[in-house]
């Protein structure tokens, strides 16, 4: 893939006790304001696949707990979003396209995040109304040079996972 200018992007550190971290409309989640409505929209996978396949969330499951460098960025049909020249040296695999729609924002967290408002917890992105294609892009940031300090932590300007 070539380098492309990005409509937007939101860099951002996201963390999760639930081994997912989720993009989605914030509005499709409205209900959901307690431990108790979150169980009744997200505790069961067949929960979660409903509404990946309403094009309401977008799953990246990171496998383990923890707190995630990644990075929103949006295009449009005639400037589509997509990787950087150096992300493409980095890239471990990319998903198939998930169905997203889009109701002017979007929000990235931990899935036990998901709600209908934002918090500190999340990154918001604007996306303007409409239906997208999102693919998530893993990138192996530790394989750059220099992209880790002594202590192995990501440096600043350090590569992200991205959502496309």
């Amino acid at each position: 893939m070539t380098a492309q200018q990005p409509l937007g992007e939101v860099p951002a550190t996201v963390a999760t006790d639930a081994g997912m971290l989720v993009l989605w409309d914030p509005q499709r989640f409205e209900a959901v304001v307690d431990d108790d409505t979150w169980e009744d929209e997200l505790l069961e996978d067949e929960d979660i696949l409903r509404h990946i396949q309403a094009g309401a969330l977008v799953p990246l499951n990171v496998g383990g707990d923890g707190a995630f460098g990644v990075l929103v960025r949006s295009g449009t049909a005639t400037t589509p979003a997509g990787l950087t020249e150096r992300e493409s040296a980095h890239q471990l695999v990319a998903s198939q396209p998930y169905h997203f729609v889009s109701r002017g924002r979007a929000l990235v967290g931990g899935i036990e995040h998901v709600s209908g408002n934002a918090s500190d917890s999340v990154i918001e992105h604007l996306v303007p109304e409409g239906r997208y294609a999102v693919v998530i892009h893993l990138i192996d940031w530790q394989a750059e040079a220099g992209s880790q300090d002594q202590e192995g932590r990501p440096v600043p300007g350090a590569l992200r996972t991205s959502w496309c």
